[in-house]
């Protein structure tokens, strides 16, 4: 990369995690309601597998589709935003995209301080970034 690069802050990547949720558990919900009915919302109701696949599976197969082809999800290409290696800068592999993916459950567990820690960190980085060795860059 010949130019400068401006990696993604907090509530730049804050805002694309909001549009990625709206759409995808929009349609997700909206889903499970036609499946299931007004019963996935009743307190009593056991947890099924057909809940699993959706809230679990779907997303995990839906966000690694876009991150390998795209190198972004629908947000962040919204803000004009990627997902490149932290060194080159360049596309990142599946699989490193994958472990950023399970590293995610890193950086929410202690109070979402991994997702915090991108407000502070000097290239931006969230303990998932870091893991995985990726930034955030604004196109």
């Amino acid at each position: 990369m010949n130019k400068e690069v401006k990696y993604a802050g907090f509530w730049s990547r804050f805002l694309a995690t909001i549009i990625d949720s709206i759409w995808l558990y929009g349609i997700i919900y909206t889903l499970l309601w036609i499946l299931l009915g007004e019963s996935m919302f009743d307190a009593d109701a056991s947890y099924t597998i057909t809940q699993f696949t959706f809230e679990w599976l779907i997303p995990l197969v839906v966000v690694m589709a876009f991150w390998i082809t795209k190198s972004a999800t629908p947000g962040k290409m919204i803000l004009k935003m990627k997902i490149v290696d932290a060194e080159t800068y360049e596309k990142v592999s599946g699989i490193r995209l994958f472990i950023r993916y399970l590293a995610y459950f890193a950086s929410i567990i202690p109070l979402f301080l991994g997702f915090l820690w991108i407000a502070w960190d000097k290239k931006k980085q969230g303990w998932h970034d870091k893991i995985a060795k990726t930034v955030i860059i604004k196109l």
